[in-house]
């Protein structure tokens, strides 16, 4: 016997998506997760552009994560021209980075995760009861938008940073205030680890294998190997081993890594770099409990809370560092590929430019961390859900909501997303 039924939206996630589930007889027939926002064709405005309009032009790929796009972007037009940019400009992109990270972070477990666990529809409706936990969440998000618009001259796709430096640098005495203030925020970050330490998680696994970059020398940011447990690549590579394709049923292509699905995530970096984290970072990590490597989806939200730990402390280490002036280099345009990888709150983004002889973009092609991670979601739901089909309709949907918001999904990236149809 089957039935049939239909959700039209799944809430709390960033962009549109929509999940085809058919049961029959209690055996999952299909499983369809797709983003149903309209295809952005990013990668086609870009071309025959100038190499130095591609991080303003992909900036606009999300409001979210507009400085992950920007810096990758970067990376990879520096690559294509074989330029190096200063020990300081890197140090002043990883800050950027981390604080987008922060309130990124913050947005996701307060605003779009937590209400789940406290059995509330929305974090409105948390806030007689948790106040606190709120106010928490929004100096932490605050905290992040300041160092944003401190180096980028707004808190949304910020106008500093050019390719081989930034436009404008920030005085010393704003980044010592900066420290302080990442001081001040750092036991809400604590407190949120305590708090997403204290909620249960279901007990499950998947099938998908965890890849981050690595990095000896530092906690994934802006460099290293891409890697998991059993192999890694450089990212000039990367083309051999990630393949992207379509299915008709989505405006977001899929992503595998040798015909297997992959998932990338701050559980993936801790995962890989659990041992790098600061010391704070790895004291709250132990008295969690967790021990990674972990491939229970569910405790990414853990993982970013302790990631928040982290991005503090190293922020202030950065903000600690004097501040030189330094000049845009004189840049003369050549032909080249270039890629860039980095990582962002959601996991890895890659961003590839290939450039002719005047720097003019003849080819793009940009991967984020939802279209990598969208194979994983769909078929975890495929393997969560015959666990769940004698609970009523509202507690399944409930659940396969959870398990998608635990990616922390953007589909508004994605697509190159939660209204639910069951048959």
């Amino acid at each position: 016997m089957s039935k049939t039924i239909t959700l039209n939206h799944i809430t709390k996630i960033e962009g549109h998506a929509k999940l085809n589930l058919k049961i029959d007889k209690g055996k999952i027939t299909t499983c369809e997760l797709s983003a149903t926002e309209g295809a952005r064709y990013f990668e086609g405005i870009v071309k025959g552009r100038k190499y130095y309009a591609a991080h303003e032009m992909t900036s606009r790929i999300c409001g979210i994560c507009s400085c992950a796009h920007v810096v990758a972007a970067l990376t990879a037009v520096e690559d294509a021209l074989g330029l190096t940019i200063s020990e300081q400009s890197c140090r002043l992109r990883v800050l950027l980075t981390l604080a987008e990270r922060i309130r990124s972070h913050a947005t996701h477990l307060y605003f779009l995760a937590l209400p789940d666990y406290l059995g509330y529809e929305s974090a409105l409706s948390m806030a007689p009861e948790y106040k606190p936990q709120l106010q928490a969440a929004l100096r932490l998000m605050k905290m992040g938008n300041g160092i944003v618009k401190l180096l980028g001259g707004r808190d949304l796709h910020p106008v500093s940073a050019g390719v081989g430096g930034w436009l404008k640098l920030p005085k010393q005495e704003e980044m010592e205030e900066t420290g302080k203030e990442l001081l001040k925020v750092k036991k809400d970050a604590i407190a949120t680890v305590k708090l997403f330490a204290g909620l249960k998680q279901p007990e499950f696994e998947s099938d998908a294998e965890w890849f981050s970059l690595v990095d000896p020398n530092e906690y994934a940011v802006l460099k290293g190997k891409f890697a998991s447990g059993k192999s890694s690549f450089e990212k000039h590579e990367y083309r051999k081993f990630i393949e992207e394709y379509h299915q008709a049923y989505s405006t977001s292509n899929f992503v595998v890594k040798e015909d297997r699905r992959y998932f990338v995530s701050a559980l993936a970096r801790l995962n890989n770099n659990h041992r790098q984290l600061s010391r704070d970072a790895q004291k709250a990590l132990k008295e969690t409990g967790l021990k990674p490597p972990s491939k229970n989806p569910y405790h990414n939200n853990l993982a970013q809370a302790i990631e928040l730990i982290h991005c503090i402390d190293h922020a202030m280490e950065i903000c600690k560092r004097e501040i030189k002036q330094e000049e845009m280099p004189e840049i003369t345009p050549r032909a080249g590929r270039g890629v860039g990888a980095i990582e962002v709150p959601r996991g890895t983004l890659w961003h590839e430019y290939t450039l002719d002889e005047k720097g003019i973009i003849t080819d793009a092609n940009i991967i984020t961390p939802t279209a990598q991670n969208l194979f994983a979601m769909q078929e975890d739901i495929r393997k969560r859900m015959p666990s769940l089909l004698k609970k009523k309709k509202q507690e399944i949907v409930l659940d396969m909501e959870k398990l998608i918001r635990n990616y922390d999904p953007c589909f508004s990236c994605a697509a190159h997303f939660l209204e639910v149809k069951w048959l």
